[in-house]
């Protein structure tokens, strides 16, 4: 029988992974990646001569990542190299108020203790308890599974289960049943913003953030881009075919049925299965030809998730004392979204969020300038007429800046190399988004369902990537492409399935040695 062939568009997180599983699987598999280099948002730029992590910087759920390199013939300590991070992230209100949040449970409520007082850090313990309930109730049938509907997901979890973890409630109002101090429930209410979301419209579901985080934080030496390069060695090693520089113009369909990708070369590339490992919307807007637009539901400008401006510097610092993560939070956390979802103008008085790149566990200054991206959330408004005016971007970027020197934060500027990327300069990097880095935002009960599952409208073309079920960040993004490649496998006709590469409608549970800890 003729080896089946499937084409991967992009050589993102989600892409990369289902490379893998269709590799191991016996699939014949050639990955498409426009840019020079694998990782799609887990991309590197340079600023005064040093190189940093410009995407997510924070590595998490490390058992999606031990499974897939497991099924793919190795192991993820022997790929990359990771150091556990006792301190999650260190938060700031002001040069005198700061609170580290630990990957020890008791650690932690101690500090709240010393921070906020007793009561506070009752709270804490019971808020934790509650995460932890949420997502042992969603691990396995939200996850792991198939894009669900609320009644699937219903039977999946159970009825009792589901009530229990408050699907209708939001964040912030199920945070204040647990903290009185508002810096506590603006801490974490922040988890939102992981999925581009605002916590006073986010379902109160997302507080598992908060236990995927204190599961385990991890740091990759050399930085998250190695991840990537990780993935994409191992997929080579396995047989899978991969051209950077390989830009995908238009996606044919023949009989009903995806056939073929045509390069903007002109060249054109049959295949059995075609994963498109970019934003959803990309394919309803057309950029991969009017042929598949109907493919997927695309998602209006109102419901995007958040954008972002980053500032990738290499600095010299002092006074505050930095650690890996850090956030610098404003006084004001109901504007600072009412800005930006609400009136979709940067916020007057931005959240700030500092990745010190060179800094380990003991926020050692490296004795010179430092690698540092800093954040702020936007509107993902980069593809509107209107847009940001550079006035206004750089209004902001004064009072970021102005909110980390009131902290403590001395920064060299005047001297600094550094790099800024707007909303637009999002929206030119990811087609159709608007600088959305997340997909949709998760605003109200049903807003996750509405994400698009692997499967398409159209046979033989399936979705992978952030923008896509189970949803935004790495792992999550790791997930989409196991599934869309499970999903391509119980629909062809391989004959070398790998003993857990496929289950209809899922991926494999994990086994005793993998599964995540508390």
């Amino acid at each position: 029988m003729r080896q089946q062939r499937a084409i991967i568009v992009g050589a993102g997180i989600g892409g990369l992974a289902a490379a893998l599983d269709l590799a191991a699987a016996g699939w014949s598999v050639t990955v498409l990646e426009r840019q020079a280099a694998p990782g799609g948002k887990m991309r590197r730029v340079q600023a005064g001569g040093a190189t940093l992590d410009a995407g997510p910087t924070v590595f998490t759920m490390r058992w999606v990542f031990e499974e897939l390199f497991a099924d793919a013939g190795t192991t993820l300590g022997g790929e990359v190299t990771l150091q556990r991070a006792d301190i999650l992230a260190r938060h700031a209100w002001s040069e005198t108020e700061t609170l580290d949040l630990h990957a020890d449970l008791d650690q932690s409520a101690d500090a709240i203790a010393a921070f906020a007082g007793p009561g506070e850090a009752a709270g804490f313990r019971d808020f934790s308890a509650r995460a932890r309930r949420i997502y042992e109730t969603l691990e396995t049938p939200f996850l792991r599974g198939g894009r669900p509907t609320p009644l699937s997901l219903v039977r999946r979890a159970g009825v009792r289960p589901m009530l229990a973890i408050s699907p209708f409630d939001t964040m912030m109002r199920a945070l204040a049943k647990h903290f009185a101090d508002p810096r506590l429930r603006q801490l974490f209410g922040r988890y939102a913003t992981y999925c581009g979301s605002s916590p006073y419209l986010a379902p109160a579901t997302l507080m598992l953030v908060a236990h995927v985080e204190r599961d385990g934080v991890w740091l990759v030496q050399g930085g998250m881009h190695h991840l990537a390069a990780a993935l994409a060695r191992v997929a080579a090693a396995c047989g899978v075919v991969l051209r950077y520089n390989a830009s995908v113009g238009s996606i044919d369909v023949e009989a009903g049925r995806a056939s073929a990708v045509r390069l903007a070369s002109g060249e054109r590339i049959a295949a059995d299965a075609i994963i498109v490992n970019a934003d959803a919307t990309a394919l309803a807007a057309g950029c991969f030809g009017q042929a598949v637009s109907r493919a997927v539901p695309g998602v209006a400008p109102a419901h995007r998730s958040l954008s972002a401006i980053t500032w990738a510097m290499h600095a010299q610092t002092g006074g505050f004392p930095l650690t890996r993560h850090n956030v610098f939070f404003s006084r004001d956390y109901p504007a600072e979204f009412a800005d930006l979802f609400d009136r979709r103008r940067l916020p007057r008085r931005p959240t700030v969020y500092v990745c010190a790149q060179d800094r380990g566990e003991h926020a050692r200054a490296p004795g010179g300038p430092e690698r540092l991206l800093c954040l702020v959330n936007a509107p993902a408004c980069g593809d509107t007429a209107a847009g940001l005016s550079e006035p206004e971007i750089d209004s902001c970027e004064t009072h970021a800046f102005q909110l980390l020197a009131r902290c403590g934060l001395q920064m060299d500027r005047t001297r600094a190399a550094s790099l800024r990327t707007t909303p637009r300069d999002f929206a030119a990097l990811f087609p159709a988004t608007g600088g959305a880095l997340y997909g949709r935002a998760v605003h109200g009960p049903m807003a996750t369902f509405q994400r698009p599952g692997s499967q398409t409208a159209i046979p033989g073309l399936y979705l992978a990537g952030g923008s896509t079920h189970p949803g935004a960040g790495v792992p999550m993004a790791a997930l989409s492409g196991r599934l869309a490649a499970a999903c391509v496998i119980a629909t062809g006709d391989s004959t070398s399935r790998s003993s857990r590469a496929a289950t209809r409608g899922g991926i494999s549970t994990p086994s005793a040695t993998t599964a995540p800890t508390a």
